[in-house]
């Protein structure tokens, strides 16, 4: 599977993971210290939905093309709220035309005093990347693999913070991977929150990274599942997840209540739906 974003900017997956990126980064402002955000497969920062890349898939139209602009219930549209500000801010008024990546969006949602980190292997993603934050003091645009970021770039000074890992899943093994990399960074970044995504292509492969995930004993392990149909046509993305470490204390509650709501509005054909469950719990929500 090829996940660069430019060709999937404003999916449904991503209509989730920003989603829930903005709530975890305005729970970290709710204390004066600051926090840093960590990025770790950052992609261009910013996506032309009218472009090559976008105009060939057309999947923002079936994601976030059916939610800015539109009359959403009032829960969930104060809980999108500071996801879609910043879509707001990077377009005209009462346009959509251009969907920010994910460090966009934390660095649109950040304050003075906190600190990003944008990691991106890509030459022409990472070049980008450096032309959207030059002369952001507050803003480190690096060029690592992903993996490897992910081992040297923790702790954070600030002690404080998200990580956000979103792979390309061009090779195999990438949810071995992820064990193994959250298994890491836990240790060396124990009270982070770190949000991980992932497709769902093949269940019995994804109960099994579930299950690996479990034997970490770690305390607190989210996850976050969205489908847009049951069953995908040929090569289609129709579900993916989140794995979310330490997640703010208020996040599964606002998930209860948007991620049905997204279900319900992203789908595209019969068998849409929406699971979330602690990993490390007994609790279980499955909707």
């Amino acid at each position: 599977m090829n996940y660069r974003h430019a060709y999937h900017a404003g999916n449904f997956a991503d209509v989730l993971k920003h989603a829930v990126l903005a709530l975890v980064i305005e729970h970290l402002k709710q204390k004066a210290s600051p926090f840093r955000v960590i990025d770790t497969h950052a992609g261009a920062g910013l996506y032309e939905l009218g472009g090559e890349e976008s105009q060939k898939t057309g999947e923002w139209k079936d994601g976030i093309g059916r939610i800015f602009g539109t009359e959403l219930p009032p829960p969930v549209a104060e809980i999108l709220a500071p996801y879609l500000s910043v879509i707001a801010h990077e377009n005209p008024p009462a346009t959509l035309e251009r969907y920010p990546g994910s460090p966009l969006i934390a660095r649109r949602l950040m304050r003075r005093g906190d600190a990003l980190i944008a990691n991106e292997l890509h030459g022409d993603d990472c070049a980008h990347l450096r032309q959207l934050f030059a002369r952001d003091p507050q803003t480190k645009v690096m060029a690592l693999d992903g993996w490897t970021a992910l081992k040297s770039l923790l702790p954070p000074k600030e002690r404080r913070g998200v990580v956000l890992v979103d792979p390309p899943f061009e090779e195999a093994g990438e949810l071995d991977r992820i064990v193994d990399g959250l298994a890491n960074a836990s240790r060396r970044f124990a009270g982070g929150t770190f949000v991980i995504w992932y497709p769902i292509k093949d269940a019995r492969a994804v109960a099994r990274f579930h299950r690996e995930l479990g034997k970490l004993g770690l305390a607190k392990l989210y996850m976050a599942e969205l489908s847009v149909r049951a069953v995908p046509h040929e090569g289609e993305l129709c579900a993916s997840g989140l794995i979310i470490l330490n997640p703010p204390f208020t996040l599964p509650d606002k998930l209860s209540v948007l991620a049905p709501f997204l279900a319900a509005r992203l789908a595209r054909g019969r068998g849409a739906s929406c699971r979330l469950e602690w990993l490390s719990h007994d609790q279980v929500t499955s909707l």
